[in-house]
């Protein structure tokens, strides 16, 4: 069963800058949070807080009635599953081979498990269309197809929290479409609580249940899509003028930037 994720009066500085300061925040099991912002405004720290990759300066970061630092790794991995900023590298693995590494928070220090996980893969691969591919390397793969393969991994890891940091950096928009789309039907149908870093603005608005905006090192605005795509929020964060639209199949909120009106 998945856990709230929890921040409070969470602050951190890297290198002698302050780039999280007094963040309370929580995520809630079953929902699809964005992260956004302009680039340097911690968005990537944040995420690596909530991973229990990085840890704060200040304040605590909970999940349930346990701070993160105190879960030993293997076990916090059996909840929580990142995709990293950039993806898998195209290593000689197999694809299979990549994906089963995924069952690794389930293994003895022998690399045993109670049960057989090669059923498990084999959903997992197919699940991401991948079933077809799955002897080739992953050097052999398109960017598109690593980023497939990378949740496949994940989707074995069987987590019940998701965090994805820019998921769909350097894929075109169809691959952009797909993989989106896969981490909310999967979302949807095990009740995950799942975070993502999103670098757009109008595919965090229609595959998000909330958003949290950051400016400064700070939230600046947290709710539903609507409450927080607007113009003003928009010219605070990036320093220019938008019009919003509503999309005409789901009227979640889309943004038209405006040439020119950059200060």
């Amino acid at each position: 069963m998945a856990l709230t994720l929890e921040l409070q009066d969470v602050s951190r500085s890297i290198h002698g800058a302050q780039v999280l300061k007094s963040i309370d925040v929580s995520f809630e099991p079953g929902r699809f949070y964005g992260i956004i912002g302009p680039n340097g405004v911690g968005k990537s720290t944040l995420l690596g807080l909530l991973a229990g990759l990085e840890k704060p300066d200040w304040g605590t970061v909970t999940l349930g009635d346990r701070e993160l630092s105190a879960i030993p790794r293997k076990e916090l991995a059996r909840q929580v599953a990142v995709l990293q900023q950039g993806g898998l590298a195209p290593v000689a693995f197999t694809v299979r081979e990549i994906v089963r590494m995924g069952r690794f928070p389930y293994q003895s220090w022998l690399g045993a498990e109670p049960s057989d996980p090669e059923p498990l893969i084999d959903e997992a691969l197919e699940a991401m269309g991948l079933t077809r591919l799955q002897h080739r390397r992953l050097h052999q793969l398109s960017g598109g197809e690593r980023q497939r393969v990378a949740l496949a991994k994940l989707m074995v890891q069987q987590p019940t929290i998701l965090l994805l940091d820019e998921p769909t950096t350097y894929l075109d928009i169809g691959y952009q479409i797909q993989l989106l789309d896969k981490v909310r039907s999967w979302q949807r149908e095990e009740g995950l609580l799942v975070v993502a870093v999103l670098h757009d603005l109008n595919l965090a608005a229609m595959y998000c249940d909330e958003l949290i905006a950051l400016h400064q090192g700070k939230v600046l605005a947290n709710g539903k899509p609507s409450d927080v795509i607007e113009p003003a929020t928009i010219e605070r964060m990036y320093e220019t003028r938008a019009t919003i639209i509503r999309h005409p199949g789901s009227g979640v909120p889309q943004v038209i930037l405006e040439p020119g009106a950059s200060r």
